[in-house]
């Protein structure tokens, strides 16, 4: 079973763990008018036009690989 201390490190492994996780993920844009991804023109308060210029620009920001 384990002890106070032990529990405290798991603890502070997942918080540690989240925050990088949360500090990897691109900040959230300003809605411009325009998909920023491809420049479409958009509705007031649209960042893109549909879940794949999202996730382009998700991928872009990140620097993931497209085939990742």
């Amino acid at each position: 079973m384990p002890d106070l201390a032990d529990l405290a490190q798991i603890q502070r492994e997942r918080l540690d763990e989240l925050a990088l996780k949360s500090a990897r993920q691109p900040a959230a844009p300003a809605a411009t008018g325009f998909c920023l991804n491809c420049g479409e023109p958009l509705p007031d308060g649209l960042c893109w036009c549909d879940t794949d210029c999202r996730n382009d620009w998700q991928r872009r920001e990140t620097g993931e690989r497209p085939d990742a």
